[in-house]
């Protein structure tokens, strides 16, 4: 599969290469399991047929109609997809950033928006239905601000902030400066 090929089908000859078979004969072992969920299906591939997750999700996918794992080619169209709320808040996160750093671009990666300056992710978001995610893609950075972000969610790798959060410019650019200098 090529890396910069996202769809589906790219995996298909490394299926039948792995796995002797044409993809004929695995799209009828998915018509058969049709009616079962997706979990069910990945479980059935895998423990049958020793697919691997990657495989195992090309097939199943392509097989419920998704010919790509990409989503969205542009920002704009990830902005569509979600609440204006939230749209508003993650315009204005990458609008701190690319006010400070305006050679930095706002790309789609994993069907997200993300950062990226001078060949590195400094930054990127996702968006769910109670809460916006940010990351700026380094624990020991979200470690080093979290004194300044006591009124939001800290994990591991991510920062939850409310989907109508005022943004703290501020923060967001020194999280940014701190993930460039690493």
């Amino acid at each position: 599969m090529s890396a910069k090929d996202p769809s589906r089908e790219s995996h298909f000859p490394a299926i039948e290469k792995k796995h002797g078979e044409p993809m004929k004969y695995w799209f009828a072992v998915m018509a058969k399991i049709a009616d079962q969920k997706y979990p069910q299906q990945i479980a059935h591939l895998r423990e049958n047929y020793g697919f691997s997750q990657a495989h195992a999700n090309a097939l199943v996918m392509y097989s419920r109609g998704s010919v790509s794992a990409k989503r969205f080619e542009t920002p704009a169209q990830y902005y569509k997809s979600i609440d204006a709320t939230q749209a508003k808040t993650a315009r204005a996160i990458f609008k701190a950033i690319t006010s400070k750093y305006p050679d930095a671009q706002l790309v789609i990666a994993w069907n997200q928006p993300m950062m990226h300056i001078d060949g590195k992710y400094v930054f990127g978001l996702s968006a769910s239905k109670n809460h916006i995610s940010m990351s700026p893609w380094s624990t020991d950075v979200i470690a080093k601000f979290a004194p300044k972000m006591k009124d939001l969610v800290l994990l591991k790798k991510t920062i939850r902030i409310p989907n109508d959060w005022d943004v703290d410019a501020k923060l967001i650019v020194a999280m940014v400066k701190a993930r460039l200098s690493e």
